[in-house]
C-alpha cells in the first residue's frame, strides 16, 4: 500500500484571486487517497508564496525526509492538487523534483497527473510550471504599467509621504492630502534648510522635538522628493527619460523653494554664513578661539553617569578642553555687567514708540475718526434741543431725530470700546518693560534664534576664555557707546 505526504499551500493572493482554500485542497486530496488506497502519513499546511522553496513548512518537511534517509522514506509520494501548489518557478521546480526523486519520493499533482518516467510528459510539466510563472510576470507588468500610467496622470502611488495622509473618496478614488501639524512641520523644515543656516540632521532633530513623526533616513529622502512642491516623478523606462508631471494633490511649498533647498543641499549655491548652528548647550561654538594654538574650538557632549556633559575643545594636538557650563556662565556674567547708558535707553524707548505707532497707525486713525463722529453727533443733539426750546421743532420730529442720533451714538461708541487704545497700551507696555530695555542677559537667554547674531555683534574679533573669564577688551569698538563697560566707570 502506497503512502503519501499531502502538501496543502495557499497564499493571500491565491485565496483572493482564485478562491483556493486549505479546506478545499484537504478534501480533494483525502478523497483521492481513499480512492487510490493511499495511506496518508502527514498533512503539511503552508501559507506562503510559491515563488521559491524558501518556505517554513516545506523546509521542515524536506529536513525530515532527508533525516530518514534514501531508500527508506516514510512516504513514497508527495501529493498536491496542481503543480502551481508545488512551485511557480520552472527552474526551482526541476531542481526540487530531482532532490525528491533522489530520496526515492515522487511528487505528483492529482489534478494534473504526469508520469515523469515518460520523456514526452516533461513537455506538459514545463507547461504546467511555466504557466504560473508567466502569470506572475504578466501580473507584475500590469501592476508596473498601471503605476506608471497613474504617475503620468499626476497621482501619488503607495503610502503617503510624511506630511500627507492617504484618503479615499466615496467613489473609491485614492489621493493624498496635507496632514495638519505634520504638513506644517515639513513646510518649516524646507524653510529652515533654504536659509542655509542649518544642517539637514539638525533640522530633523528640531522638527522631531516639535512633533514630526519621521525616521532620519525617511526625512532625508522626503526632503529630496518633489511631491512637496506638487510634482510627481515618472522614472525612466527604456527610451523614455525620467521626468516630472504636475500632481493632482495639494502642494506644501513652491517649486522655487524646493529647488532652492536642493541647491543648498547639493552645494551648488554658496549661502553666506552657512554653518551648523550650535545647540543650546554650546552657544559659543564657532566663536571661541583656542588660547593655546588660536584655532577655533568645536564642541561635543560626553556621557556621564547622570547624563550628558558638554565641552568646548580643540581638535589640534594642544588638547584644550573647557567645561561648557563654566564657560557659558562666565559669558552670561559678562553680559550681566554690560548696563546700557541712560541716553541709549531713552533713545531705544523713543525708537520703540515710533515703531509701535507706525504699526498701529490704522487703529489710531480709526479711533480719531470715531471720536470726531461722536463730537459731531453730540453737537447735533445739542442743536436739536435748542430747536425744541425755540419751538421750531415739533415734538414728534424731535423724538424721531433724538432716537436716530442716540442709536448712531450707541453704535459707534460700541465700536470705539472694541478698538484698543494704542497709546494706553503703549504706556502700559513701557511701564512693564522699561527696566528690561537692552538687558543682554535676558535677550541672550530668551531669544535663542538670535544668540549667534548677538555674539557676532558684541565680539567681531577673537573671543578667548581664561581662568579669570572673558576680557571686556575683546568687545566691539561700538559697545562702549551703548553700554557701560564692567570697569566701574560712571553712567554717561
Amino acid at each position: 500500500m502506497s503512502s503519501a505526504y499531502l502538501y496543502i499551500r495557499v497564499s493571500t493572493d491565491d485565496q483572493a484571486d482564485k478562491g483556493y482554500s486549505q479546506r478545499h485542497q484537504d478534501e480533494v486530496l483525502h478523497k483521492y487517497c481513499a480512492l487510490k488506497s493511499i495511506s496518508v502519513k502527514r498533512v503539511i499546511y503552508e501559507d506562503h508564496s510559491a515563488k521559491t522553496f524558501d518556505r517554513p513548512a516545506w523546509k521542515e518537511m524536506l529536513k525530515r525526509l532527508k533525516a530518514i534517509g534514501k531508500g527508506k522514506p516514510e512516504a513514497g509520494l508527495v501529493l498536491f492538487t496542481k503543480w502551481d501548489r508545488f512551485s511557480r518557478s520552472a527552474a526551482d521546480a526541476y531542481q526540487m523534483i530531482s532532490v525528491l526523486r533522489g530520496l526515492g519520493i515522487e511528487p505528483q499533482a492529482i489534478e494534473q497527473p504526469l508520469d515523469l518516467e515518460i520523456p514526452e510528459n516533461k513537455i506538459m510539466l514545463a507547461f504546467y510550471l511555466a504557466a504560473p510563472e508567466v502569470e506572475n510576470e504578466r501580473r507584475g507588468l500590469n501592476i508596473f504599467f498601471g503605476i506608471r500610467r497613474a504617475r503620468k496622470e499626476g497621482r501619488w502611488m503607495g503610502h503617503a509621504p510624511v506630511g500627507y495622509l492617504n484618503k479615499c473618496t466615496e467613489s473609491g478614488h485614492k489621493y493624498i492630502c496635507p496632514d495638519g501639524q505634520q504638513s506644517e512641520l515639513m513646510k518649516r523644515a524646507f524653510g529652515q534648510l533654504a536659509s542655509g543656516k542649518y544642517a539637514i540632521q539638525q533640522v530633523w532633530k528640531q522638527m522631531i522635538a516639535l512633533g514630526l513623526k519621521s525616521q532620519s533616513n525617511n526625512f532625508h529622502q522626503a526632503i529630496r522628493n518633489p511631491v512637496y512642491c506638487g510634482m510627481i516623478v515618472v522614472p525612466a523606462f527604456k527610451d523614455e527619460p525620467e521626468h516630472r508631471v504636475r500632481g493632482q494633490h495639494q502642494s506644501l511649498i513652491s517649486i522655487e523653494l524646493f529647488e532652492k533647498v536642493q541647491r543648498v543641499l547639493d552645494g551648488k549655491k554658496a549661502v553666506k554664513g552657512t554653518k551648523t548652528e550650535s545647540s543650546g548647550e554650546l552657544p559659543l561654538r564657532g566663536f571661541l578661539a583656542c588660547s593655546r594654538c588660536s584655532r577655533m574650538l568645536t564642541g561635543s557632549a560626553s556621557r556621564g553617569r547622570s547624563g550628558y556633559y558638554h565641552y568646548y575643545h580643540c581638535c589640534n594636538k594642544c588638547g584644550l578642553r573647557l567645561r561648557a557650563s563654566r564657560v557659558n556662565e562666565a559669558f552670561m556674567e559678562l553680559l550681566g555687567r554690560l548696563k546700557a547708558r541712560r541716553p541709549m535707553r531713552d533713545l531705544f524707548e523713543e525708537i520703540l514708540k515710533d515703531v509701535y505707532r507706525q504699526q498701529n497707525a490704522g487703529t489710531s486713525k480709526r479711533r480719531q475718526q470715531i471720536q470726531r463722529q461722536l463730537a459731531e453727533l453730540e453737537q447735533r443733539q445739542h442743536k436739536i434741543r435748542e430747536l425744541v426750546i425755540s419751538e421750531t421743532f415739533e415734538t414728534v420730529d424731535y423724538q424721531s431725530a433724538r432716537q436716530d442720533t442716540a442709536r448712531r451714538i450707541d453704535a459707534i461708541t460700541v465700536e470705539l470700546q472694541q478698538l484698543p487704545d494704542p497709546e494706553e497700551r503703549l504706556n502700559r507696555l513701557l511701564s512693564q518693560q522699561r527696566s528690561k530695555f537692552l538687558d543682554l542677559q535676558r535677550l541672550f537667554d530668551t531669544n535663542s534664534a538670535d544668540q549667534r547674531r548677538l555674539i557676532a555683534a558684541l565680539f567681531p574679533g577673537r573671543l578667548e576664555y581664561s581662568d579669570t573669564g572673558f576680557d571686556s577688551g575683546q568687545l566691539a569698538a561700538t559697545v562702549p557707546l551703548i553700554f557701560r563697560l564692567p570697569t566701574g566707570s560712571t553712567d554717561g
